[in-house]
């Protein structure tokens, strides 16, 4: 098959990496791709979120399958735009996408399907949403409604950080995705990650990470897109992941079917797992930056054959190998990320890691600049390593991030504590 991949960060270096271990891959593009997968696959320079376009260079180039990783380009339809020009594409429809795009739809479907989920509210105007948290009170969550990258979410523990919240995002913190915000009740718990494919009638679990949203160590400070993970994720017992399965994602794909809008793709549904008991926190409809890291590299080449049967809507006959093995990686930032930080500065010693199938540096916000790699974003690096054990993969990961000579770039030391 030749395949391309949408995107150009740490996720798409990592389902790039995992496609080429399967021999049915004969040919790979990455677009727009990043210096790190420029190592592994070609590039292409593409507007990915123009479906036309990436339509018409598909057709060009003899493209069997895409596979779609961000959120953005599906949101904007590319998926239905391939899928018009008869192009087998992984990845839903815009309308399906809306499980992503926006925080209340997501609710009225969990409400119809009867998911156990956070208690909220939908606003459209900022003195309505300031009145609903003086009736409820603190602590609450206040969710942009719309895309904004991963950021749109203000964890208030006292009121006037909730109102701070809901003057910011209609004040434009969040651009357009703050236009309507849902306030939620706060849930307790410990919060895991299940990753589903979807075919548009079937599902199939393919496993299970816990990332590490907070800048500092023991979880402080900002929100980030995410500083690391670990897969599996002790948390999301055989018994939960059934309830999860059973009692959220299979009653919501089955509310999507019956709205004529089928899921096909991935659903990364967020839980928060309390007394044994999952309720849904938020669905992504691709899959997470830095879980996918973490999953792909305990996938390895079965991750193509998974993700072609649900394009194809052959899940029913579709399973997953596991090995008895754990994965985890760290994410190196520039000094200043999730604020300002600088670009630009060179990254040495990435010679000196392994590459293997226990082993991986995946490029995130990287250029290759004058024949060095440079950092261009604020998530630069995922160092990922897998082990027997989850302590044997977290020390790999950390001998290579040691061998990494970065000096203005920084990262948590204490990834997968909680497991740990």
């Amino acid at each position: 098959m030749n395949i391309l991949i949408l995107g150009s960060g740490g996720r798409e270096h990592a389902l790039a990496w995992a496609v080429l271990q399967n021999p049915k891959c004969d040919r790979l593009i990455v677009a727009p791709g990043n210096a790190g997968i420029a190592m592994i696959a070609e590039c292409a320079a593409l507007d990915i979120m123009d479906g036309g376009a990436v339509a018409t260079f598909a057709a060009d180039e003899a493209i069997d399958f895409v596979i779609i990783g961000p959120e953005a380009p599906l949101a904007a339809g590319v998926a239905d735009r391939l899928r018009e020009a008869g192009i087998l594409t992984f990845g839903p429809s815009a309308a399906a996408a809306q499980l992503e795009a926006s925080k209340s739809f997501t609710k009225q479907i969990c409400d119809a399907a009867k998911a156990p989920t956070a208690a909220y509210g939908h606003f459209t105007d900022a003195a309505s949403a300031r009145t609903h948290v003086a009736k409820t009170g603190a602590p609450c969550v206040v969710k942009a409604d719309g895309l904004a990258a991963g950021k749109g979410v203000i964890i208030a523990m006292s009121e006037p950080e909730a109102v701070a919240a809901i003057n910011d995002m209609f004040s434009g913190a969040f651009g357009g995705a703050g236009a309507e915000v849902v306030i939620e009740e706060f849930m307790e718990g410990e919060e895991a990650s299940l990753f589903v494919l979807c075919d548009g009638t079937d599902i199939l679990s393919i496993g299970s990470a816990q990332d590490h949203k907070r800048v500092g160590e023991a979880d402080t400070g900002p929100n980030t897109g995410g500083m690391g993970a670990y897969s599996p994720a002790p948390v999301l017992t055989r018994e939960i992941e059934a309830k999860a399965m059973n009692d959220i994602i299979r009653p919501c794909v089955d509310e999507m079917a019956a709205r004529g809008m089928p899921f096909q793709g991935v659903l990364y549904a967020g839980l928060m797992i309390k007394d044994g008991q999952p309720r849904l926190v938020e669905y992504n409809v691709r899959f997470g930056d830095p879980e996918c890291q973490a999953l792909m590299m305990r996938l390895g080449a079965q991750a193509l054959d998974l993700m072609h049967a649900a394009a194809e809507g052959r899940l029913k006959d579709a399973q997953v190998t596991w090995a008895d093995d754990h994965a985890l990686t760290v994410v190196l930032a520039a000094k200043g990320y999730p604020g300002d930080y600088a670009k630009g500065s060179v990254i040495k010693g990435l010679e000196t890691c392994a590459e293997d199938s226990f082993h991986m540096v995946y490029h995130a916000g990287t250029t290759l600049k004058d024949g060095q790699i440079t950092a261009s974003g604020g998530r630069v690096l995922g160092v990922t390593a897998r082990g027997t054990s989850l302590q044997e993969a977290a020390t790999r990961a950390y001998g290579m991030v040691d061998q990494i000579d970065w000096p203005e770039g920084f990262c948590r030391r204490d990834i997968g504590w909680r497991a740990l």
